[in-house]
């Protein structure tokens, strides 16, 4: 074996690691990894092309069917480089080791051939390992090959078994946060419905949803980017939503529930902590509340209005300020990279009067 040979299978090998730990990291380990990944660079890199995109037309059907394509592209795109580049790499080592093969190779890309048979355990035969160090890589190459398949087929079902938790989720809050979802809405229509004494189920129950998105969308990322299923609707947005409810209970508005609000409040800022540390959001953590005075002031007039029990304005606001100066920034990180559909203050907020109808509360 020639040195040049040497450095073919030192690199065949080294691709095979890179990307059978991509797969492991991507797919096995059931929590966030932040070793460098193929996958972790085509994922983000691709939603900043395709994001990019989207925002050059102003139809907003098409920018959201554009950006809901991404998620499911994305996956297949990623199995496909796995299988594609785990051949190339093989190719590298049978190539290297091309004097044990029979007939033996005369170029790379027929080693790449025998590699991809050996991967995808076709076995045509008509190329086949004569010694022990290549019969070595052909099993491993099968193992691997057949592995791989299994386990992101397991994965994809997990993938959606999650995302189907999500969407029910996103689509039973709807009623109750409006379209695109607002905190604030989220308390006019527990009053209008006369369910304020249902809050704190409510806010426990969403506690619950959002460690299940921690558990499973920081763990498998390309849940992320998985768009909602409904007009006007974002998983960001909703927790955004329901962490605006609980710093207003908490803060603003005199009617209970501050227990479960608190809890509620804490696990949603985590979970805005994490992404923001994962992604490399805004970690600034203690920065402005993302609202002026003057908007806090009509939302106080608004519950107000609503027969709502109120606490003295000018402590709400430093409380409220100091509270949603905690998730804030970071939470509008997330909403600008998911490039969610805007909402009352999440988001790019300006077109929110122009494109988005209320959607009615049915009594």
């Amino acid at each position: 074996m020639s040195v040049l040979d040497v450095a073919f299978a030192i690199a065949g090998v080294a691709v095979v690691v890179l990307i059978a730990s991509d797969v492991f990291q991507s797919v096995v380990v059931p929590r966030p990894t932040f070793a460098w990944r193929p996958s972790a660079l085509i994922s983000r890199n691709g939603w900043k092309i395709v994001g990019a995109a989207g925002m050059r037309t102003n139809d907003e059907e098409r920018r959201e069917g554009l950006y809901g394509v991404y998620a499911p592209l994305l996956l297949v795109s990623l199995m496909a480089f796995w299988i594609v580049a785990l051949t190339l790499g093989f190719g590298l080592i049978f190539f290297a080791l091309r004097g044990e093969l029979k007939p033996a190779p005369a170029t790379y890309w027929q080693a790449v051939y025998y590699a991809g048979t050996s991967l995808l355990t076709l076995g045509y035969g008509d190329i086949t390992a004569q010694h022990g160090i290549a019969r070595a890589f052909s099993l491993a190459a099968a193992a691997l090959g057949l592995g791989t398949f299994a386990i992101v087929t397991a994965f994809l079902f997990s993938l959606f078994a999650a995302f189907q938790r999500r969407e029910a989720f996103i689509v039973t809050m709807r009623e109750r946060t409006g379209a695109p979802p607002s905190g604030v809405d989220f308390l006019e229509r527990h009053v209008d419905l006369e369910m304020l004494d249902d809050l704190g189920s409510t806010f426990r129950r969403a506690e619950e949803w959002i460690a299940d998105i921690m558990e499973t969308h920081l763990a498998y990322p390309a849940l992320s980017y998985f768009r909602s299923t409904h007009d006007h609707q974002s998983w960001v947005g909703t927790i955004g939503a329901l962490l605006d409810a609980s710093t207003l209970v908490i803060t603003t508005v005199d009617i209970g529930s501050v227990g479960p609000a608190k809890m509620l409040s804490r696990l949603g800022r985590h979970l805005v902590n994490d992404y923001s540390y994962y992604y490399g959001f805004d970690q600034n953590m203690t920065g402005a509340s993302g609202i002026d005075r003057s908007e806090f002031d009509a939302v106080y007039e608004r519950l107000l209005a609503k027969g709502l029990r109120m606490r003295e304005r000018e402590t709400a606001w430093i409380e409220f300020a100091a509270l949603r100066g905690s998730y804030a920034l970071p939470l509008n990180g997330m909403a600008r990279w998911w490039r969610i559909p805007p909402a009352l203050w999440i988001g790019d907020r300006s077109i929110i009067a122009t494109r988005h109808a209320p959607v009615p509360i049915v009594r």
